[in-house]
């Protein structure tokens, strides 16, 4: 299958949030499949071409810029097996980075992505190269489906991507590129789009997100019950009509995680390899009393360890962690917690480090060997974020046997198996409602669980069973694309 994947970001090149390591993995494992797949990525200022090797200039295209015009050049380069097409334009791209700097986003965003889209279909003619789907990744690609629709589509000019159909990938549904309506000539798109239904507009505003998905052949999501949480009042971020509208084309799909660099089996940086053959996980015991003497923890073996990894805020949920420090810390728990961000989040862990010397660790940023250190050691992790579908720590937790604590209503919940409602095949818990009370729960019934010895056991090798490789994730998408590619042929025959 030939494959466009389209992205703001990549993780080898140029890294914003975390779509960039999602855009690289998923595409490498898809070329890995034995698909042919070419990354479409806009030069910015921070891109490193340097792991690319010599490019290889391919031509350039001009593009419609409302009454007037853009130039992109278009270059080649390979990272290993995969093909990465770097679209040049510097007054919009090369002189700037992927969405905006230190004071925040570009106000001319909408303008910069639309002429991205057009150039990326337009490109496709000078590579050449005929798609049977485009992949687009995120509100930065949401006019792609638009374009290709009204001027590729039902113009029916002759173009590579007239075979083609698009899948629609929901990364971030809170950030959604909104612009006023007056942009809409400005990038030629007819007025007669701007409407709620089948359009382009919410809340009275140019919505790029909404674009996407309402436009493209099929889109997508982090999970099955995401797809169907984002469909309930006030779960879709105000996009729930267009989602239960196009449910039949709606898809939730688990992302993976780099087995490579996530691998007790063989990673270089833990004291002692375990897996799913280490029956009486000696090997993940020996990590547990490293972690403890490393970070000076209390070094009881049956004492268990928690730990957190995200950033210091509301969003990521640590204001509910840190309500409940002192009940954690009391109940005979260890816990060490890495990160950064707000000052009062981080003066409150700090005292209770203070407060509980050998039973709670803070390491402050982010420390690659004490990271795999806490997976291999830990006993259970809290991942406390009231939305936090595309967040991979879940599966590299249980990658390592450490089980998951996870909001109810996440987007994590078909991943991570209540063991409250379900023995044979939970692996993780968890807890609801939203609120220090809720999580207290949570962890209280890791506690408990934990206490019986032979059944914690069974869960944590469960845990290490599961497969959320990306090769595991490239084939679901590639039955999604099937889907595209009926769809197509089906309007085809129409």
């Amino acid at each position: 299958m030939r494959i466009a994947f389209v992205t703001p970001e990549f993780l080898t090149l140029v890294r914003r949030t975390n779509l960039a390591g999602v855009a690289e993995a998923l595409s490498k494992a898809l070329a890995g499949a034995g698909q042919d797949v070419r990354v479409f990525l806009p030069w910015t200022q921070d891109v490193d071409t340097d792991p690319l090797g010599e490019l290889n200039p391919l031509g350039s295209v001009r593009v419609r810029d409302g009454e007037g015009s853009q130039v992109f050049g278009i270059a080649e380069g390979r990272l290993g097996a995969l093909s990465v097409v770097l679209l040049d334009n510097d007054a919009f791209f090369g002189s700037r980075h992927p969405y905006g700097d230190q004071d925040g986003p570009y106000a001319d965003n909408w303008r910069r992505y639309a002429l991205f889209a057009r150039a990326v279909l337009a490109s496709l003619a000078e590579i050449p190269f005929a798609p049977d789907v485009i992949h687009c990744m995120d509100w930065t690609t949401g006019l792609i489906p638009v374009f290709h629709k009204l001027e590729c589509l039902e113009k029916e000019i002759e173009h590579p991507a007239t075979e083609a159909g698009t899948y629609f990938a929901i990364h971030n549904l809170a950030m959604q590129g909104t612009f006023e309506r007056e942009i809409l000539p400005k990038i030629g798109i007819p007025h007669r789009h701007f409407r709620a239904i089948e359009g382009l507009e919410l809340a009275g505003k140019v919505n790029f997100l909404k674009a996407g998905a309402e436009f493209a052949t099929v889109l997508g999501t982090h999970s099955a019950s995401h797809a169907l949480k984002i469909q309930e009042r006030d779960r879709g971020y105000g996009l729930e009509e267009t989602f239960q509208r196009r449910k039949k084309e709606l898809v939730g799909i688990t992302n993976g995680i780099d087995y490579e660099a996530w691998d007790p089996e063989n990673d270089p940086l833990i004291p002692a390899r375990f897996g799913t053959s280490d029956r009486e996980l000696a090997g993940k015991r020996r990590c547990k009393a490293a972690l403890q003497a490393a970070l000076k923890l209390d070094n009881g073996p049956r004492t268990p360890v928690a730990c957190t990894i995200g950033r210091w805020d509301a969003d990521s949920g640590f204001d509910l962690v840190a309500e409940v420090l002192n009940q954690i810390l009391e109940r005979n728990v260890e816990l060490v917690v890495m990160g950064s961000g707000s000052k009062e989040i981080g003066d409150r862990l700090l005292t209770m480090e203070t407060a509980f010397p050998g039973r709670m660790r803070l390491v402050e940023g982010y420390n690659p060997h004490t990271a795999h250190l806490m997976m291999s050691g830990a006993d259970f992790m809290l991942l406390p974020s009231h939305y936090q579908p595309s967040n991979p720590l879940f599966a590299i937790a249980m990658r390592y046997g450490v089980v998951p604590i996870v909001y109810a209503h996440s987007g994590l919940e078909d991943p991570v198996v209540n063991l409250l409602e379900d023995k044979r095949y939970g692996t993780g818990f968890h807890f609801e409602p939203y609120s220090s009370e809720g999580l207290m729960e949570g962890v209280n019934a890791a506690i408990k669980a934990y206490k019986e010895a032979t059944k914690w056991k069974t869960v944590v090798r469960r845990c290490l069973n599961q497969d959320f490789s990306w090769e595991a994730a490239a084939a679901e998408y590639l039955k999604a694309y099937r889907r595209v590619t009926r769809r197509v042929k089906a309007r085809q025959r129409a």
